[in-house]
Formats: C-alpha cells, structure tokens, sequence
C-alpha cells in the first residue's frame, strides 16, 4: 500500500499510549495525540469489566473532543491566530503534520480504555510494583480477557460511535524468578493487566484468541466499523507512505 501524504480525515487520539500510536502508524496513519487527561481510576458506574473499559474510553473521547470545541471556538471569538487545536495535536504527536483546523480538514478523536478481566474482577494499570508482583503469581499459568473500550467522535457533527473489542489471553506459566526480573522493569506497572504483548511482555504470553492488537490498544477492524458507522472509509485517515 502506498498512502497519500494528505488524508482526508484528520484522526485525533486521545491517548498518551505509545503503543497505540505505533498500531496507526503500522497501518498508515499518523494522528494528532492530545492527552485526555481522564483519571482511569474514578469510579465510571458500571459493573462489568467491558462496560468499564467503553466508559473510559467514552470519557476520553468526549473530554478531547471538548478541549477541541473550546480552542477552535476561543479562536472564532477573539480573531486571534493563536495557538490552536492542531498545533497542540501536532506537538502531541511530535510532527509537523498539515494546515489548518476543524473547519479544513474534518476530524475524528478516536478514545480507547483496555482492562482486564480475571477472576470476575477488572484490572486495569497495577501502579506498583507489589500490585504487579500479586497480579503475576495469580495469572500465570492461567486467562484473562482483555477488553478495549473504543469511542469515535466527529468534531463536526458530534455523531458518536463506540464498541468494545475482547480478547482472551493465555499467559505463560513463568517462574518467581521471571515475575521479580519483569516487574524490576517497569514496563507492567503501567499497562492494563500488568502485561504487553509487543514489549518485554511477549514472551510471557503463550496465546491469545481474538484480535492481536486489541491486546495492544486498539482493535483495527473495529476502528474500521465505527468509523463507517459515521460515514467515513478506513482509506480516507491513509496519510503514512508505506
């Protein structure tokens, strides 16, 4: 696939998520990220563990969305050039990217929540290093389901379209002295389940059923339908040459 340099669709990501930033580049998109912000710890009222993760994502989503209404609107009002909604997006995203603002290039904010769900309760980040450790000595060996919350707003229209990817994941049955050496990295304090499956993570994971990269962040074929929910083809957000 060869992607245009220009999209017709601008996608803004709410989300500070390293690794699904690497998910849209890998399938030739390069977004705006503008951080939400959303504390994933607050209470969203739900009981089961995907309605969790869509809550969140929801939040995200909306929060962004708000920020960005509120920036073009400061803009419109004070006939200032300022500093607008795709300047803070193109800084996020550490690019240069194209012109202009909601009105030149219509724009999707994309928001996304994973947890986990084992033994009937939902796991998100574990935070510290003792919470990883417990969580670890509980999961080898056995599965989870790991769900992604995902959540598309139109800035334009404010049309929403929202759905929850799941996939089951066998973890290895790894030894104490392999949890003390993975959890003295770091990198499971601050993942949803206390593991990846593209880091350090991987090896650890013996199978999973179900959509690879919503185990990484976000689900492709998902995105893909919510964003033909809202009218808007997977080609038009190409803007990465492959």
């Amino acid at each position: 696939m060869t992607a245009s340099s220009h999209s017709k669709i601008r996608l803004v990501l709410a989300s500070a998520s390293p690794a699904r930033l690497a998910t849209l580049r890998a399938a030739g998109i390069e977004p705006d990220v503008i951080v939400s912000g959303v504390d994933e710890t607050v209470d969203t009222g739900t009981t089961d563990t995907a309605g969790h993760a869509l809550a969140l994502a929801r939040r995200k989503a909306e929060a962004v969305a708000a920020d960005l209404r509120r920036t073009d609107t400061g803009r419109s009002g004070t006939g200032s050039s300022g500093t607008g909604w795709a300047d803070k997006g193109r800084a996020g995203a550490g690019r240069s990217g194209g012109q202009g603002g909601l009105v030149a290039t219509p724009t999707v904010i994309l928001g996304c929540d994973s947890v986990l769900e084992f033994d009937g309760e939902t796991l998100g980040k574990p935070g510290t290093a003792a919470e990883a450790r417990r969580r670890w000595l509980r999961m080898r060996g056995r599965s989870g389901v790991l769900h992604t919350g995902h959540c598309v707003i139109s800035a334009e229209s404010g049309r929403i379209a929202q759905g929850t990817a799941s996939t089951t994941v066998w973890f290895a049955d790894v030894t104490d002295e392999e949890i003390e050496a993975y959890v003295a990295t770091g990198e499971p304090l601050a993942v949803a389940g206390a593991f990846t499956v593209d880091g350090l993570g991987g090896a650890f994971v013996e199978r999973v059923e179900g959509d690879h990269h919503n185990v990484v962040g976000v689900s492709l074929p998902l995105l893909r339908r919510l964003l033909r929910d809202l009218d808007i083809a997977w080609p038009e957000l190409w803007n990465r040459s492959h």
